[in-house]
């Protein structure tokens, strides 16, 4: 059996962010998504992480999940067979953007939940401009499954998130770097410099996909998967 292969979901997203993946890929090896739920900071989720995974294992994580992976392989080099980094951001967020992060959580805390995912965060979600995507309706869903109190505490991991660009130099296992072409939220220049960042990775850029690959093209996305998983 080959090693296993650990999954971090983006925010407010769970298991059915991956589940193309999970079905073509879990039969030549076990697949543990692991919840980023029950912290606040990236550090504190990270070492969740590792609790549960294997003693070695291959990684992957998609937008908040890649900052976990980030922390998760700087924290535990030594555990990490391979890398793989979806539609996320290796610096830290902008001071600026904490009064409105406050905001937003302070309107999800007060019963918004369901109008700023719907209203505020999805908008940047895919590269169709069509508001009745059933992507978006399952994104929905997974939001409201785990509820505002996750909404708040990942929203405050994101925000004091430490900037990981230093110790991606470190990174020394086989490492995809990959993005959605039209991703709005981490644009592909991040996944760039993620790529020069890294010793030896590989940019994989889908076309016709925003920040949700896994969902939107889920086969390109899994061909690379398999890909990375057999370097």
């Amino acid at each position: 059996m080959r090693e296993p292969l650990v999954l971090l979901p983006g925010m407010m997203c769970d298991a059915r962010l991956f589940a193309p993946q999970i079905a073509d890929l879990s039969h030549a090896r076990p697949i543990l998504v692991a919840p980023l739920i029950g912290a606040d900071s990236m550090a504190a989720l990270a070492a969740s992480v590792l609790k549960i995974a294997p003693p070695r294992f291959a990684l992957a994580g998609l937008s908040m999940g890649g900052i976990v992976a980030m922390e998760v392989i700087r924290q535990a080099p030594e555990r990490v067979t391979r890398l793989a980094l979806l539609d996320t951001n290796p610096k830290a967020d902008p001071p600026g953007k904490a009064p409105d992060r406050a905001a937003q959580v302070a309107r999800v805390l007060d019963g918004g939940l369901a109008q700023v995912m719907r209203e505020e965060v999805m908008p940047y979600y895919i590269a169709s401009d069509d508001p009745a995507n059933p992507i978006l309706d399952l994104c929905q869903v997974m939001a409201e499954d785990l509820g505002p109190q996750v909404f708040a505490a990942q929203s405050h991991a994101v925000q004091t998130r430490p900037d990981q660009q230093e110790s991606l130099g470190r990174v020394q296992v086989p490492t995809l770097v990959l993005c959605g072409a039209e991703d709005r939220m981490c644009p592909p220049a991040r996944h760039e410099l993620m790529r020069d960042l890294i010793p030896g990775a590989r940019l994989a850029q889908i076309p016709r996909a925003g920040h949700l690959p896994t969902l939107e093209t889920p086969e390109a996305v899994t061909r690379e998967l398999a890909q990375w998983l057999n370097v």
